[in-house]
């Protein structure tokens, strides 16, 4: 049990590399917004499903919502969904790459206010083991003869740290809520959080669309098959990344999704045959040698 965590933030690192490709490809037709709400709202039935079938198979009624665990929820949910938007827009102005650099600041930032908000203390060797795998992503991002982070001028790169900064707030607050929560086992706990906060999202989103982007809104019913693999992917990836923050400090969990920036990598290789350049393999190495730093840490 107290490894499990590495195994679910794993399966959840694969689950969101294919959510992501799925998300981007259709920020073209349906907008930023639009893209982002397919997300929440294909991905809100799946989650109702995974309660269901937790509920029955482990013989528990879901547990209550008080007041503190709903404003936890809130405040994950909102800010994932400002994270999102500001991830896709930066993409938009800049190569997935450089993009991937700015918001993998996340783990540095997630716990800064694990510390303040939830009180997950890291020892030396964590905090060590983070700032080494953040500076092999931004190594591998960041290549010569290329633009560099701040090239395209300062919004960018602000909107990228502070999409990073929202997705580590949208952790916290979802362990928060799962923290907070009195009975049920760690998987229920999980499961029932990630059913609230996709609702949550979901009458957040369609509401905003309704009166905001009715035309994004009708695209998004439209493309409902694109969009409800990525409403899978989606809920599949958020219920481990959930079983993960019920297990361990969400920067535990943040750090080792670096492997995400890995996975990546060998996808880029294998399907278009891209070399591997010395400092792509120095990234890599410090981004290895940060998780398993963490993980040794973790261990002793």
């Amino acid at each position: 049990m107290a490894y499990l965590w590495i195994l679910t933030t794993l399966v959840a690192s694969v689950a969101q590399t294919a959510r992501n490709a799925m998300q981007r490809s259709l920020t073209e037709t349906l907008g930023t917004v639009g893209a982002s709400q397919v997300r929440f709202l294909y991905g809100f039935p799946f989650a109702l499903l995974f309660l269901l079938a937790v509920s029955q198979i482990g013989g528990e009624a879901a547990p209550a919502a008080t007041g503190r665990y709903l404003a936890w929820v809130l405040g994950g949910a909102v800010t994932q969904i400002l994270a999102t938007v500001l991830m896709l827009a930066t993409m938009r102005e800049r190569s997935f790459a450089v993009t991937t650099a700015y918001i993998k600041t996340e783990p540095v930032q997630v716990a800064i206010f694990g510390l303040l908000f939830l009180g997950d203390h890291l020892t030396l060797g964590g905090a060590l083991a983070i700032v080494v795998a953040t500076a092999g992503v931004v190594m591998m991002a960041v290549k010569p003869g290329s633009p560099g982070l701040t090239a395209a001028g300062l919004r960018p790169a602000v909107l990228g740290i502070v999409a990073g900064a929202f997705f580590a707030l949208s952790a916290i607050g979802f362990r928060g809520a799962i923290l907070t929560l009195e009975s049920g086992s760690f998987v229920l706990r999980a499961t029932t959080t990630l059913a609230w906060s996709l609702g949550m999202q979901t009458a957040l989103l369609v509401v905003w669309l309704g009166l905001f982007d009715r035309p994004a809104l009708m695209k998004s019913f439209g493309a409902w098959r694109p969009s409800l693999m990525a409403g899978f992917a989606g809920a599949f990836a958020s219920q481990f990344w959930f079983l993960g923050f019920s297990l361990t400090s969400a920067a535990n969990v943040r750090t080792l999704a670096l492997v995400e920036v890995l996975l990546a990598q060998a996808v880029s290789k294998r399907l278009f045959g891209q070399e591997t350049t010395a400092r792509e393999i120095i990234g890599m190495t410090l981004i290895v040698g940060g998780v398993v730093l963490l993980l040794w840490t973790h261990g002793t």
